[in-house]
C-alpha cells in the first residue's frame, strides 16, 4: 500500500510517497519546490497571482507523481500561507477542480501535533526539549520529552512574514534588528515564561532553517540519508552572526545556501539566536523529519 503527504508550505510545496508493509513504512519518493506563495502576501493579505498559478501548476506536477507511483492514500495539508489568504479557499477549489487533490488547512494547533510526531519519529527527542519549526507564514514551538508534550503554540513570525515586514536594509541593521526583537519580545513572551519554567536543554530545529545551518556547517552531510544529528552551538553563533553581518550578493556565494533562503536566512538566524538567548538553551539538535513526516505517520496509523 502506498500512502503520500504533501506539505503545502508557504514557502516550499513537499511530496512524499511511502510504501506501508504491516507497520513498517519505506519512503520511496520525496520532492519538494520552492513555491513561494507567501510571495508579497502580508501587503493585501492575498496570495497573489503569480504565486497562485505557481502553486496550482506544482500541485498538477505531484499529481502525475501520484498517479505514476500509483499512493492509495493522500492527504494534502496547507498551513500559513493559504489559512491567512483571504482567497485561501479559491486556492483549494482551483487545486480540486484542476487536479483532483483535497486540500485540508490545518490550524496552529493540529500543525504544531503533526511536527511533533515528525521529530519524535526521527528519534531526536532526548530529555526536555524545545522543537522549533521556522516556517515561510509561521513558527511552531513544542516544549516536549520522549514521554510527550507539554505546551505548543503556532505564531506568525514565519521568516517571508518578518522579512516582508521588517527587512529594510541589506546587510540588515541594527535598527532593523531592534525591531525584529522587539516584535519578538512582544510576540513571544507567553513562550518564554512558559520556557524559563520548563528548563528545556536542548533546542531542535525541525527541517528547514536547520538543514541549512547544518549543511553549511559541515557540507559532508547528506540530509536525504539522516534523520537527525547535531549543530554545534558555537560553530552555529559564528555561522549567524556572518549571515545577519552579509549582503544578499555575499550570501548568494554562500557554499549550501540555496536561492530561496538567501534572505530568509536572516531572519530565520535571528528568530534562532532570540530564543537561545531568551532561554539560554546550550545545545542545538536537527530533525529532518517535520510536519510531512507526522502526516505520514498519520496515515500510516490511520491505514
Amino acid at each position: 500500500m502506498k500512502i503520500a503527504a504533501i506539505d503545502l508550505g508557504t514557502n516550499t510545496f513537499h511530496l512524499i510517497i511511502a510504501e506501508k508493509s504491516g507497520s513498517e513504512m519505506n519512503i520511496i519518493y520525496k520532492t519538494n519546490k520552492p513555491i513561494k506563495l507567501g510571495e508579497d502576501i502580508t501587503i493585501a493579505n492575498r496570495i497573489i497571482p503569480t504565486a497562485f498559478n505557481r502553486g496550482v501548476n506544482c500541485l498538477k506536477e505531484f499529481k502525475v507523481t501520484l498517479d505514476e507511483y500509483k499512493v492509495s492514500t493522500v492527504r494534502a495539508v496547507a498551513t500559513s500561507g493559504v489559512r491567512s489568504a483571504s482567497n485561501g479557499q479559491e486556492f483549494i477549489d482551483t487545486v480540486k477542480d484542476q487536479t483532483g487533490i483535497s486540500i485540508d488547512i490545518i490550524d496552529g494547533e493540529e500543525e504544531a501535533n503533526l511536527i511533533y510526531e515528525g521529530v519524535k519519529l526521527s528519534g531526536a527527542i532526548a530529555g526536555k526539549s524545545l522543537i522549533m519549526d521556522i516556517g515561510g507564514g509561521s513558527t511552531e514551538f513544542i516544549f516536549c520529552d520522549e514521554n510527550g508534550f507539554y505546551w505548543k503554540k503556532s505564531f506568525d513570525i514565519g521568516a517571508a512574514r518578518l522579512m516582508q515586514k521588517f527587512f529594510k536594509s541589506d546587510p540588515i541593521n541594527e535598527i532593523d534588528q531592534g525591531h525584529i526583537n522587539l516584535h519578538l519580545k512582544e510576540t513571544l513572551a507567553e513562550l518564554i515564561s512558559f520556557g524559563k519554567e520548563f528548563e528545556a536543554t536542548t533546542l531542535i530545529g525541525s527541517a528547514g532553517a536547520f538543514e541549512t545551518y547544518s549543511v553549511m556547517l559541515n557540507p559532508t552531510v547528506d540530509i536525504n540519508e539522516i534523520s537527525q544529528g547535531e549543530i554545534d552551538r558555537v560553530s552555529y553563533q559564528a555561522l549567524a552572526t556572518r549571515l545577519i553581518n552579509s549582503n544578499h550578493e555575499e550570501r548568494s556565494k554562500m557554499p549550501n545556501l540555496i536561492p530561496l533562503r538567501v534572505d530568509m536566512i536572516v531572519m530565520a538566524s535571528l528568530i534562532t539566536n532570540y530564543v537561545l538567548a531568551e532561554l539560554s538553551i546550550q545545545k542545538i539538535a536537527l530533525s529532518t523529519y517535520d510536519l510531512k513526516m507526522g502526516v505520514l505517520q498519520s496515515l500510516r496509523q490511520r491505514n
